[in-house]
């Protein structure tokens, strides 16, 4: 008995050229059909608060709290908050959401010395810190959720310490590394002269011997055609 097979629909999101394929951060295949034409994929949102997740900041200075979001299917009505966890109770610090891509936001600030010094245009929502204490110390959440992505939310931690100054950086060993190299630099480039100037040395010394060796075969040569000549005159005629 002959079957007819049949069609499978595999339901999509987005559409991204296979060259553009997961190109930004936070990038993966939900539901995907590849084809000679291209690959589908669906990718979700994703905040990032930098390469380092933590730094060090005196007390009574101002300190930049980094986040930033991206999504390769953009955003629509994103939803982002910033909070604070102060011994396990979470305290939300600002809020606001991003209607469309480029579109300022209007935020809520809650807590007096936090500014919202982000922008849309370029997906960042950092804020700053005024004036920090030691009570500032601890873990700041950047959150986000993109109702584009049916609500799919993700958020990162930003961890700060206060301290009463910075550390000094001992910079003895890369001193010494970086003197050793420079003398070693140094040297070599001393070696390449003195080499390059025996050799001009030498080069002129080898053209000068040869000139007065030319010469000198000249001057015997002058000197072996005088002498026949003077025989010559000097023997009597038969």
């Amino acid at each position: 008995m002959r079957t007819t097979a049949q069609p499978i629909f595999i339901r999509v999101l987005a559409y991204r050229p296979y060259s553009e394929l997961c190109t930004c951060a936070g990038c993966y295949e939900e539901e995907r059909t590849v084809s000679s034409l291209g690959v589908w994929c669906a990718s979700a949102l994703e905040v990032s608060v930098g390469k380092v997740p933590f730094m060090e900041a005196m007390n009574g200075s101002t300190v930049l709290l980094p986040c930033i979001y991206s999504s390769c299917i953009g955003i629509k009505n994103l939803y982002f908050n910033w909070h604070y966890n102060d011994n396990g109770t979470m305290a939300k610090l600002c809020e606001a959401v991003i209607p469309i891509e480029g579109v300022e936001p209007r935020v809520q600030v809650y807590q007096e010395r936090i500014e919202f010094v982000g922008s849309s245009k370029h997906n960042n929502i950092s804020i700053l810190l005024f004036n920090v204490t030691f009570e500032d110390e601890g873990e700041y959440t950047c959150f986000a959720r993109n109702p584009k992505e049916k609500n799919r939310n993700h958020s990162a931690i930003f961890t700060l310490f206060v301290v009463d100054e910075l550390k000094v950086v001992d910079n003895t060993v890369t001193t010494i590394i970086v003197s050793v190299v420079g003398g070693v630099i140094g040297l070599i480039i001393v070696v390449m002269v003195t080499k390059t100037v025996v050799l001009l040395i030498l080069k002129k010394s080898a053209e000068k011997n040869k000139e007065c060796l030319v010469s000198s075969g000249q001057d015997n040569t002058e000197n072996g055609l005088n002498t026949a000549k003077a025989d010559n005159k000097a023997t009597p005629k038969a």
